[in-house]
């Protein structure tokens, strides 16, 4: 019988977003997902685990250069008369700070079962070309 690293079958807890010495003013934790990245020579892909997130409540925004991931999950539940909860509600948020190579025109993003998938694709490289001279 083999020994398992029982630390590597335990699941992660999702990690509330430290947001340093700035006070916030969302009134739900916000949370870190978990990311994997990874790069081909077509691009790069970003995995987020995002449990509870439909399309709806998830904003993928761009703006100089930086991606921002923002998500909001609602209980639920709240109809309801809660008894033991260890599922949190709140907000995840992550922001990555993208390179010149990424065609920033041709980003996608999908969500299936709390899975975020954003492609981000490079951009082609220049093609050489003869340049035609004018005469001014």
């Amino acid at each position: 019988m083999t020994q398992t690293n029982t630390s590597e079958m335990n699941p992660r807890e999702k990690k509330l977003l430290d947001t340093g010495s700035a006070e916030s003013t969302s009134t739900v934790p916000q949370f870190s997902p978990q990311v994997d990245i990874w790069e081909n020579e077509k691009g790069l892909t970003v995995v987020a685990d995002m449990p509870g997130v439909s399309a709806e409540g998830l904003n993928i925004d761009l703006n100089d250069n930086a991606l921002t991931i923002h998500g909001h999950v609602t209980s639920p539940h709240e109809d309801r008369k809660i008894i033991a909860q260890e599922f949190e509600v709140g907000d995840f948020y992550r922001q990555f700070k993208l390179s010149d190579d990424i065609d920033k025109e041709a980003i996608t993003a999908a969500i299936k079962d709390g899975v975020l998938t954003v492609t981000l694709p490079k951009q082609a490289p220049a093609q050489p070309r003869k340049i035609t001279v004018v005469t001014a």
